[in-house]
């Protein structure tokens, strides 16, 4: 549950209010290792991974390493997320990230059909012991974890041993659909917000602050432990915008800048293991798990999106609706009609039903709107004068079970398809209301047909999900 506006343009605003003189300015000290120079914010992550292994000695791996042993660094996390959302890594002496990078660090194809609870199924295509892939660190990303002293993170891409890239490597596909978009003319900026619910190590996890709901008393429970999160998340380079305790009991939310979407998914992994990292050194464990306590808001892993062409964002300046572009009403219209695919991808554990229901802002209705928390799409057009660079959308009906480079490629992809000429959104956006019992005049508690009087475009499914809006 977020009551946050995240601004992914080129300013920096992302799931809160505006910072003094419109950017956060990150801590980045040399010793602690934030990012190196290729990879820094605002470049496409990964620009410097090679098509195929062995590939050749990177320049600047020896500055590189020699930084990250002057900071005390010595072993190497090399991780990759599955498609059930979990993150798997292979560790690595300092000394041997160069034949890393070069040969790749062999991996079973088992994970690639590995369950959330480990169970280990076969696909058609994926899946099984036999044979091996390549796991090539993305130097590029390579940062220092002061929170797990001695230790630095990169993310993976897979390769097979024949030297090629793995088809099904997830972190491939979001990069190959920042591609396609690039080929369309067009660029993508994304944010995630990061919610999760801190709690006692213990089997009952009880939360370590009480108090009113967003309020100052369960901020003064664990202001050491944020300020030392805020601190340590902006030393690896990311750009942190806000930070509050949430809802539940025990849950907090921090918000992040936005980047091109390989970076922030790159992000996603690297924010929420170091607030894992960070809650241990305070005695607490950090849950992401969508829903910790039944009945109540769950933690939610809302993504913030604008896209933008050479003239600037597809979000406004346009005669569609709420000033949408024709393109960007498009490009909403196709991540509007795919969400439901999308939920399977983003959100589809089955933890992740109990945190999806109504008055819980989980984006439960396949509709749109501004500013309509409830609603799995929200249209942010930013203060007034600040559209240009402050209009984005948000999907809010992801969370943390879902893997973020298929979450972001997904995205990508459903957006892409929807600009075919054409396609747009409903003309008028629905409202919703809250609704705690039974259904409201104007409600329809099950699969809804499209409203009679919404005109709409070749794109708009015939069906709604199940649906609880009152549109007007």
């Amino acid at each position: 549950m977020s009551d946050g506006n995240g601004v992914p343009g080129e300013r920096g605003i992302a799931g809160g209010t505006e910072s003094a003189g419109g950017q956060a300015n990150p801590v980045r000290p040399e010793n602690q290792g934030g990012r190196e120079k290729p990879g820094e914010r605002g470049m496409p992550a990964g620009s410097g991974m090679p098509e195929r292994i062995p590939a050749a000695e990177r320049p600047e791996l020896s500055g590189a390493v020699a930084r990250m042993r002057a900071a005390g660094v010595q072993l190497v996390e090399v991780s990759f997320v599955d498609n059930a959302g979990v993150p798997r890594v292979k560790v690595v002496p300092l000394e041997r990230l160069g034949a890393a990078a070069q040969h790749g660090i062999g991996v079973s194809p088992c994970f690639e059909t590995f369950c959330f609870d480990d169970v280990l199924v076969r696909g058609r295509y994926l899946g099984g012991p036999d044979g091996d892939l390549r796991l090539v660190p993305d130097l590029d990303r390579l940062v220092v974890q002061p929170a797990q002293p001695g230790w630095a993170w990169a993310p993976a891409d897979k390769f097979v041993q024949e030297g090629g890239r793995f088809p099904a490597c997830q972190r491939d596909f979001a990069r190959r659909q920042v591609a396609e978009l690039a080929a369309a003319g067009l660029r993508m900026r994304t944010a995630f917000e990061h919610e999760w619910a801190l709690g006692s190590p213990a089997a009952d996890h009880a939360p370590p602050f009480t108090g009113p709901a967003y309020g100052q008393h369960r901020l003064e429970g664990i202001a050491e432990h944020a300020r030392e999160l805020v601190w340590t998340v902006q030393s690896q380079g990311v750009e942190v915008q806000q930070f509050h305790p949430e809802y539940t009991p025990g849950s907090v939310e921090l918000s992040v800048a936005p980047a091109d979407p390989l970076t922030a998914a790159d992000e996603a992994v690297l924010v929420r293991h170091t607030a894992r990292q960070v809650a241990l050194r305070h005695g607490l464990r950090a849950s992401f798990a969508p829903c910790v306590l039944p009945g109540m808001p769950g933690s939610g892993a809302h993504v913030h999106l604008s896209v933008h062409d050479a003239r600037g964002t597809l979000f406004t300046g346009g005669d569609g609706p709420r000033g949408l572009r024709e393109q960007g009403e498009a490009f909403l219209a196709g991540v509007l009609a795919e969400l439901p695919a999308l939920q399977a991808v983003g959100a589809g554990n089955p933890a992740s039903f109990l945190r999806t229901g109504p008055s819980r802002w989980a984006g439960v209705w396949q509709a749109w709107g501004r500013e309509t928390r409830e609603t799995a799409l929200r249209l942010i057009t930013g203060v007034a004068g600040t559209e240009e660079w402050a209009a984005n959308a948000e999907v809010k009906c992801f969370d943390a079970t879902g893997n973020p480079y298929l979450v972001v490629g997904g995205l990508l992809a459903a957006g892409l398809a929807g600009s075919a000429p054409g396609c747009g959104c409903p003309r008028r956006p629905a409202a919703t209301r809250r609704c705690t019992s039974g259904h409201r005049r104007g409600c329809r508690p099950g699969p809804a047909r499209r409203p009679r009087r919404w005109r709409t475009r070749r794109c708009w499914p015939r069906r709604w999900a199940r649906s609880c809006t009152t549109r007007w």
